[in-house]
């Protein structure tokens, strides 16, 4: 497979082909990470847009000095945080469609042939209830947290994207994950249950 810096080197050439390669590579990371962020599909496409539209006008400029992947989530977490500011940090939250993923939506991705359609919905609720509560937690923290636990970066990944030091972002996912924990103890919904069912089963991270 062509590298990103090899495509990044077409791009430079004026080839428009390995620009639409970097973007469907990169598409729906970028996209899950605005959606979780931002909380609505509409928004999160949006956000894509303008993050690609960025980089294409930047591509001349681009030394390499972050590889491309970092430099594109710095891109796109700023884009997020501005969105944010101008919501005054808030969520918009929609409920009319499904939690999107890399690997598709979130009906298709959690059912599995042994589970009755009780477990499934408590496990749909359960992940519309998650996203909420990860939406009332303060930018800074909700962003690493998407970052690690949704896109499943590393540590050093996060803090190049982010330019900030290895200890603030283990900082900030070591409190987004106790306030996360802390707020879905305390609201009193009924997912205990489904909870222990995925932790037994080595499920994966919420």
């Amino acid at each position: 497979m062509v590298s990103d810096a090899e495509l990044v080197s077409l791009c430079q050439q004026g080839q428009q082909a390995a620009f639409a390669e970097l973007v469907e590579r990169y598409e729906k990371k970028v996209y899950n990470l605005a959606y979780r962020m931002l909380g609505n599909g509409e928004d999160a496409r949006d956000l894509v847009q303008e993050a690609f539209l960025k980089v294409y006008y930047a591509l001349p400029d681009f030394r390499g000095d972050a590889s491309f992947s970092t430099w594109l989530y710095r891109i796109a977490t700023n884009l997020c945080l501005d969105v944010l500011r101008r919501r005054k940090n808030k969520i918009a939250f929609s409920l009319d469609e499904p939690l999107e993923t890399e690997k598709g939506t979130l009906e298709r991705q959690l059912p599995a042939e042994e589970e009755g359609p009780e477990v499934i919905v408590e496990r749909r609720e359960l992940q519309i209830f998650i996203q909420e509560l990860i939406g009332t937690l303060p930018p800074e923290q909700r962003l690493v947290l998407v970052m690690r636990e949704f896109q499943e970066l590393t540590y050093e990944e996060i803090a190049a994207a982010l330019q900030c030091s290895l200890g603030t972002v283990k900082s900030r996912l070591s409190r987004a994950r106790r306030a996360l924990k802390e707020k879905l103890l305390a609201s009193g919904e009924p997912f205990g249950s489904t909870l222990r069912q995925k932790q037994g089963k080595g499920g994966s991270r919420v």
